[in-house]
């Protein structure tokens, strides 16, 4: 039976968006429904979402469209920038959508990627300069990220990133009405529901503290300067969220913010941006601070919420 060229549907508690199409379109192959997502036909609460292992919580709208275009194709290569550079280290802007390193064998397109075909456009030999990595950011988010160019830089700045040494500041946007705030609890990988969260046993998890400025309030969201005294995974998303605030355009940690019944503003990206970096260089000792605008992307997103 073939599909409809639009269609929508409420998604039901739980389970992934491929399990939600399946349930809907049972017509549709596992493997269609993973297709229709990567080829940017589906979006869920307005917002075009091209990952297919998204966990749903129920209630969100998604909607199909076989008349989108394919990012694939009409998506230009991600633009960054190589911030500062030398014989030991490089620093770059990471576009959102990039992975800071790859997570499966044969991931393409990540920043070690992008660092690299820089590097063959300048007429360098690539490959022959290794990149270790000793800082990441998440994929969706976009900014400052570091990476050594040598075995020596790579034991200093692992050692400044192990023990918080490095000063890193994030703006991001957040829902509802923030307050300035130190949050401050224990991260493990799965809080009971397959996420990472706080625990309150004191043995477990990784210590994290974060602490939260308001820099301006929008008529549904907030804007936030964030400051992290620890480097723990999806620290941010985790904190805010389990405040009642998750990022904007956030679709994984939801689920105390749905399950309350409050809505989730649409957002063609997760506003949230590694705008400072900052640390001692770990061969010369010279002190090196970047700074990082706003991108195009979250500047669009950030002006669609002012004027709501």
């Amino acid at each position: 039976m073939p599909l409809p060229a639009k269609g929508e549907f409420v998604a039901l508690p739980q389970g992934t968006l491929a399990a939600a199409l399946r349930g809907h379109l049972p017509s549709q192959s596992w493997n269609e429904v993973r297709a229709l997502c990567s080829s940017g036909k589906i979006s869920v609460n307005g917002a075009r979402e091209l990952d297919p292992a998204r966990r749903l919580t129920g209630g969100e709208a998604v909607a199909w469209n076989l008349a989108a275009p394919d990012p694939r194709r009409s998506t230009p290569r991600p633009e960054f920038q190589i911030v500062y550079e030398d014989g030991h280290l490089i620093v770059i802007e990471k576009p959102e959508g990039v992975s800071s390193v790859p997570y499966e064998r044969k991931e393409r397109g990540t920043a070690l990627d992008l660092i690299r075909e820089a590097w063959r456009r300048q007429g360098r030999r690539a490959a022959a300069t290794p990149l270790y990595t000793v800082h990441r950011i998440d994929k969706d988010t976009s900014g400052l990220l570091c990476f050594a160019k040598t075995k020596l830089a790579e034991r200093g700045l692992h050692q400044v990133f192990k023990h918080h040494r490095a000063q890193r500041e994030y703006l991001a946007v957040a829902h509802g009405q923030v307050r300035p705030s130190r949050i401050e609890s224990r991260l493990i990988a799965d809080r009971g529901d397959g996420l990472r969260g706080s625990t309150r046993r004191p043995n477990q998890g990784q210590h994290a503290v974060t602490h939260v400025e308001v820099i301006e309030s929008l008529p549904a969201a907030t804007v936030c300067r964030v400051h992290l005294e620890t480097g723990r995974t999806h620290q941010i998303r985790i904190h805010l969220a389990e405040q009642g605030h998750p990022l904007v355009g956030e679709t994984v940690y939801l689920r105390d913010h749905t399950h309350a019944g409050r809505t989730l503003l649409p957002c063609q990206r997760l506003l949230l941006h590694a705008a400072t970096l900052g640390f001692d260089h770990p061969v010369s000792g010279k002190r090196l601070d970047f700074a990082s605008d706003l991108p195009p992307s979250f500047q669009a997103e950030l002006q669609r919420l002012r004027r709501r």
